[in-house]
Formats: structure tokens, C-alpha cells, sequence
């Protein structure tokens, strides 16, 4: 097993080697740079006051600015927290006041989004990433007080109000202490220090930025994707003879659509470990994606909490087609509604016994209501173990929407929804797409004398996107004379997601 580090002592080591490469440009930073950058983040962070177990609020698309700003946190004891940036400016506020955040870090491209939010933050100064960056009068030397950072990102929750995962941070901890997931990049995973390890997925999202960490902590070399592009994607596994990468099973459909002649143009040779979670990835897709590639899948099924970590490789996967895996970090348990176990075989709600400790910040309720009476905690979702410990996700609780990976919540979309003075009611679920996995798809109930035509449909649309950014808007609005309703009140919302997914093509794409 290749030694654990920490870029700092990576630069100390072997200074001239890319800690990462920006894959649109081709710029390389190697660690010695890394971690002057850093240090002269970290030295400015302390000059405006911050303390370790203080947070930072970033905002940033994949910069090349943005490791060294990690970094810099991480070596400064602080929390530090990714925000989407497709949130609206609501949204953003929004977490920076729920995450306690001394400051908001915004990159230029979202400076007017950071201005937005700013009169909506209670007390976190907008500072720009590039000007801070610009200062030159820092020194590059560490800080007097190093210690231990970690981050703390945001979790949507089944109300639709973002969850921020919090993991309490011991003082004084040393910088290169280790997580449960660079041990798993080490021994499950075999990166090293000449691992080339591609991310083309945003950095704002837990698994991007968490793997691309670890790599760095080993020393290895994160080539970043300024965006996902299919045969962008298969080209840059060529050039750089990546042998790592991680994905979501989108990214395997776009790739898996593109014509013959392109799939076959590249040489994938190099790839010896493909990496993918996020959502279950669809059998037809995987049993592809093995043929294509070979071997080299590794699934996964973990979360932002990070409470449990279940894994599999392509040749068990193949005699367990549908699992995402046995427990390497913590062990699942299949409980009933009552967080009783559940015999093998048998579906319920996935928990994880003697996992990793986590809470909701500022939210103990739904802390408890994710742990059981025996301290289980659960990430939501239902499955059923079989007689050799493999977990098989079955469903989502609460109709969870997954769309190219990224969970949305139904609830908070229809609560703005109804706002509209063309509806009286409506219901927001997933319906199934070839490309994303799931659709965002909103039926309404229009108000009496209300015309419901196309020009209505685009308004809802304009609307949602308007209120919650691109990525909770529905897709497509349908209307309805009437909703099904029970006398409570309760809508029957299962029926209707039935519809959409039993009109689906059957298949794989």
C-alpha cells in the first residue's frame, strides 16, 4: 500500500509532480505550488479573523483556484462548505446562514449570484476568489496553528430544505489525519502516488471532491473536467492514460449513446479502476458498460453523511447483477417501521449499525429521525440483503427524485408550485429518462377558468426556475381536471408516478 500523505508533505517530496491538471487548458499545478497557494490562503484566512472550527462558504464552478482554497481551509481547522451552483441566490443564503459561515468565497463567474444572495446573509462578508488569489504580499509558509479541517456539505432533505452533514472536528488535530475514504482509495481502490485520476463531474458534490482529495493525499494526479462531454471524456482517458475516475450512471448512458465509430476511436486501455455511485446503476447500462470497458466498474453506495459504505467489483457484480455491494464500512441492517430487523431476503429501510457518527446541523430532529432505537442510522432508502450479505437497493423513501445523480426533493417544488396564481394543486415526482435516470415532471391542477396550454406549461417552468434554480425545476408540467385525493387530504401520488414509469420503454436505452 502506497504511503498516506498530505499535499504538504507531497510537495516536500516530490514538488514538481501535478497535483492536478485543468483538462479543458491543459494547465498543471504541481504541489509545490499547491501548497504555496495554499498557504498564503490559509495565512489570509487567519488575517480576517478565522479561527479553526470556524466555516467558510464557497461558490465556485471547477476552478483552478478551488484546491488551493480547499486546501487552505482543511489546513486551517475550518469547515468548509461547497454550495451547488445552480442554486438561486435564496437557496445560497440560505446555507450560508444555516452553516454558521464567517464568509462566502464566490468565484467571478458567480459574483453576481454571490451579490444577490448578499443582502439575505446574516453575517458572512462576499469575498472573490481571483482577488484573493491577486494578493502578493502573503507569505507561502505555513500557519503557526495548523490543524485538522474537514467539510461540511449539504444534504437535501425530504422536506426539500438542504441538511448540513456535520462531523465534529477535535482541536488541534494534525493536517494529514486520515479518513475512512483515503483508506478505502488505498486498500479497496489501489490508488497511489502516480495514480492519474479523472473527475468530470462538478467538485461542489461530495464524491468529486472527497476522491479528488484523497488522491491528493496520496499523491496522485486529479485531471478536472470543466464539465461532463461524453467523448471529451473518452479523449482525455486517452491522452493522459487515466487508470482512475469516478462517475455516475449518466455518465455511462451519454457515453454508451455515442455512435460505434466514436466509442472505438479511443484507447481506454489505461483505465484499471472506473468508480461510480450516486444512484443504482440501471443492469442493462452496467452489463455495457463491463463489456465496453472491461472489468474495471466499482460500485459503491455511501452518501454525504458517510455513515456506512457498501462496495463491488465487476466480477462479484456479475454474479450478483442489481447489488451495489457488502458493507466495508459499517454493517447494513434491513429494518421494518419499526427499525426492527428484517430476515435475509426480505425488503425494508437500509440502515447502518456501528458506522461513522454524524449529525443535521441545527436540526436534532431529523438527527433522531435517521437513527433508530438501536443507533442505526439510515440514509433513506429501502433494500433487501441476500444470503451473502450483498445489498440490493429496491426504492427511495419519500419519492426522492434522482436525476444525473443529484437527489431532489418533490416537496419544496410543489411548495412554490401552488404559489402560482394558475394553480390550485399539483404533485411533483420522477418519471423516468434515458439520459438522467429520472425527469422532474409536475402535474397541476389548474383554477377554475384557467386555459392550460403550452404557453402555461413554459410560465410553471420559468417560475420554478426562477425561485429554485435550474436543477429542482421541473422539466415538463402536465395538467389534470382534478388530482386523486383521499377525504384526509392525502394525495395519491403514487398513482400518478405509476403512470409515467409503466408508459416508459421497457429496456435498457
Amino acid at each position: 500500500m502506497a504511503a498516506l500523505l498530505h499535499p504538504a508533505q507531497v510537495a516536500a517530496e516530490r514538488p514538481d509532480h501535478p497535483a492536478y491538471v485543468m483538462a479543458s487548458s491543459g494547465k498543471a499545478v504541481s504541489y509545490a505550488e499547491l501548497d504555496a497557494r495554499s498557504n498564503r490562503i490559509a495565512q489570509w484566512l487567519r488575517g480576517e479573523g478565522l479561527k479553526a472550527r470556524d466555516t467558510i462558504a464557497i461558490v465556485a464552478e471547477n476552478h483552478e483556484g478551488l484546491f488551493p482554497l480547499v486546501w487552505a481551509a482543511q489546513r486551517s481547522g475550518l469547515y468548509y462548505v461547497l454550495a451547488s451552483t445552480g442554486l438561486s441566490a435564496g437557496d445560497l443564503a440560505y446555507i450560508v446562514n444555516d452553516s454558521d459561515a464567517a464568509m462566502l468565497v464566490a468565484t467571478v463567474k458567480y459574483e453576481a449570484l454571490a451579490g444577490e444572495a448578499a443582502p439575505l446573509i446574516e453575517r458572512a462578508a462576499v469575498h472573490l476568489l481571483e482577488q484573493i488569489e491577486a494578493r502578493d504580499d502573503l507569505p507561502a509558509t505555513p500557519i503557526a496553528d495548523e490543524s485538522c479541517g474537514i467539510d461540511m456539505l449539504y444534504s437535501s432533505g425530504t422536506t426539500g430544505r438542504p441538511k448540513g452533514v456535520r462531523r465534529e472536528i477535535a482541536p488541534g488535530l494534525p493536517i494529514g489525519t486520515l479518513s475512512a475514504l483515503d483508506h478505502l482509495a488505498a486498500q479497496t481502490y489501489g490508488f497511489t502516488a502516480e495514480t492519474r485520476y479523472l473527475s468530470p463531474a462538478p467538485l461542489y458534490h461530495a464524491a468529486p471532491l472527497r476522491w479528488s482529495m484523497s488522491v491528493q493525499r496520496l499523491g496522485g494526479t486529479v485531471y478536472v473536467m470543466d464539465r461532463f462531454d461524453a467523448e471529451a471524456a473518452l479523449a482525455l482517458i486517452e491522452r493522459y492514460s487515466i487508470d482512475a475516475s469516478q462517475w455516475v450512471p449518466t455518465h455511462f448512458v451519454r457515453m454508451l449513446q455515442l455512435p460505434e465509430e466514436v466509442r472505438a476511436r479511443y484507447d481506454l486501455s489505461s483505465m484499471q479502476v472506473a468508480i461510480h455511485a450516486a444512484a443504482p446503476c440501471p443492469v442493462a447500462i452496467k452489463e455495457q458498460m463491463i463489456d465496453w470497458w472491461g472489468p474495471v466498474l466499482y460500485e459503491y453506495y455511501s452518501g454525504t453523511e458517510s455513515s456506512g459504505f457498501t462496495a463491488i467489483n465487476s466480477t462479484e457484480w456479475l454474479a450478483h447483477k442489481g447489488s451495489v455491494g457488502r458493507a466495508q464500512v459499517g454493517e447494513v441492517r434491513i429494518c421494518d417501521e419499526a427499525g426492527e430487523p428484517l430476515p435475509v431476503g426480505e425488503t425494508g429501510e437500509v440502515f447502518f449499525a456501528n458506522g461513522l457518527p454524524f449529525s443535521y446541523h441545527k436540526d436534532p430532529a431529523k438527527t433522531a429521525a435517521a437513527t433508530n432505537r438501536h443507533g442505526w442510522t439510515t440514509l433513506g432508502d429501502v433494500g433487501r440483503l441476500d444470503a451473502e450479505g450483498y445489498l440490493y437497493l429496491t426504492d427511495r423513501l419519500n419519492f426522492m427524485i434522482i436525476s444525473g445523480g443529484v437527489n431532489i426533493y418533490p416537496q419544496e417544488i410543489e411548495n412554490l408550485l401552488i404559489t402560482h396564481p394558475a394553480v390550485r394543486d399539483v404533485a411533483v415526482f420522477g418519471a423516468p429518462d434515458p439520459d438522467m435516470g429520472e425527469r422532474v415532471v409536475a402535474v397541476v391542477e389548474p383554477r377554475d377558468g384557467v386555459q392550460t396550454d403550452e404557453a402555461l406549461a413554459r410560465e410553471l417552468i420559468d417560475f420554478a426556475r426562477a425561485g429554485l434554480g435550474p436543477i429542482k425545476a421541473p422539466k415538463a408540467v402536465d395538467f389534470m381536471e382534478s388530482l386523486p385525493r383521499q377525504p384526509t387530504g392525502k394525495l395519491y401520488k403514487r398513482l400518478l408516478r405509476d403512470r409515467y414509469w409503466a408508459a416508459a420503454p421497457k429496456g435498457g436505452q
